[in-house]
């Protein structure tokens, strides 16, 4: 009997991943996203929240495609952060720092509450570049023949 990963433990209905093929298409897509996203939060000549927005979505995005890498799509936003150590290797230091930040984010969508501070910002970069080095090291998907 094999185990499952935990990736896999956390897939099927009811739970927060569904099993789906990897798209060498969307992949693509959510890289090149989130790659471009991540380069504007870096431009201290826009506003501290715009920089937070940008660098939140530059991490949501490098962080599904990581996920979708490995077969799997949320059915919750948060879950692509907290699954971290099983898709890029990755800590509790990055992913906490993007934990935080979908909070934050989510008071601001829902509440209309942003708080950021120039720390918070540069911790956000910080972490969404170490997904960005990772998930520009992951082998090329390779696509079933149908």
């Amino acid at each position: 009997m094999t185990s499952l990963s935990p990736l896999e433990r956390l897939a099927g209905p009811g739970n927060v991943l569904a099993n789906e093929p990897p798209d060498a298409k969307e992949f693509a897509g959510l890289v090149r996203s989130g790659l471009a996203r991540l380069k504007d939060a870096k431009n201290d000549e826009n506003s501290l929240d715009g920089r937070f927005d940008l660098a939140y979505s530059a991490a949501h995005a490098l962080c599904l495609a990581a996920l979708r890498h490995r077969g799997f799509r949320p059915s919750k936003r948060y879950i692509v952060f907290q699954v971290l150590p099983d898709t890029l290797g990755l800590g509790p230091e990055v992913w906490r720092v993007l934990s935080k930040c979908h909070d934050m984010r989510n008071r601001n969508e829902y509440e209309g509450a942003l708080d950021v501070d120039e720390r918070l910002v540069l911790d956000l970069i910080g972490a969404c570049r170490k997904v960005a080095e990772k998930v520009k090291r992951l082998p090329p998907i390779q696509e079933k023949s149908k």
